[in-house]
């Protein structure tokens, strides 16, 4: 397994645009890549990922944000939401920019964001259903275990989070992820 090394840098003002732009084009890809250009998927602005999910999460108070690095360049990004009390903490968006798939960034970035919060009890994330690629990314790649899998046949228990309820956005179908650390 390749662990490249990359460098977590906090998310700029000045860079907050192209941050934006890049997230959604990676996302974007990866539906075009899976089901052509066409696509249910993509919204009416052509989109995955909307700017708006994007700017909430970089907006929470509650949340991280930073460029991945390689070489010089911004090659990605990621946002974290970290709960100081619980300790049970959110991988809230991971992108790689499609040209740096394959060089071991991603897996470097996961381990750098580990290391970043070593009191980590418990990680989450979720990524769609046809994202072939981030779910084994997250499942042999980074030690994540499939906890849920939201679908119309899925109904949430009571000891699911409110904002873990993904009904504003996104694909009907997805993957939740959860890592135990400790």
């Amino acid at each position: 397994m390749r662990n490249t090394k990359v460098t977590l840098v906090p998310l700029t003002e000045d860079d907050r645009e192209q941050f934006i732009l890049d997230n959604q084009w990676a996302f974007k890809y990866g539906a075009m890549m899976e089901f052509g250009e066409r696509d249910d998927h993509i919204d009416d602005d052509g989109e995955i990922i909307s700017r708006e999910t994007i700017e909430r999460c970089i907006d929470d108070a509650n949340n991280e944000t930073y460029r991945i690095v390689y070489g010089g360049k911004n090659v990605g990004g990621v946002i974290l939401k970290i709960n100081n009390e619980t300790h049970h903490n959110e991988l809230e968006i991971l992108f790689t920019l499609p040209d740096e798939h394959s060089k071991g960034i991603g897996y470097g970035a996961w381990q750098a964001v580990e290391a970043l919060h070593p009191e980590t009890e418990v990680w989450m994330t979720c990524t769609p259903y046809f994202e072939k690629r981030n779910i084994h990314f997250y499942v042999n790649k980074c030690g994540f275990r499939i906890d849920q899998f939201w679908c119309e046949y899925f109904q949430p228990d009571h000891t699911m989070p409110q904002e873990d309820n993904h009904d504003d956005e996104g694909p009907d179908e997805m993957f939740r992820f959860i890592k135990v650390m400790k």
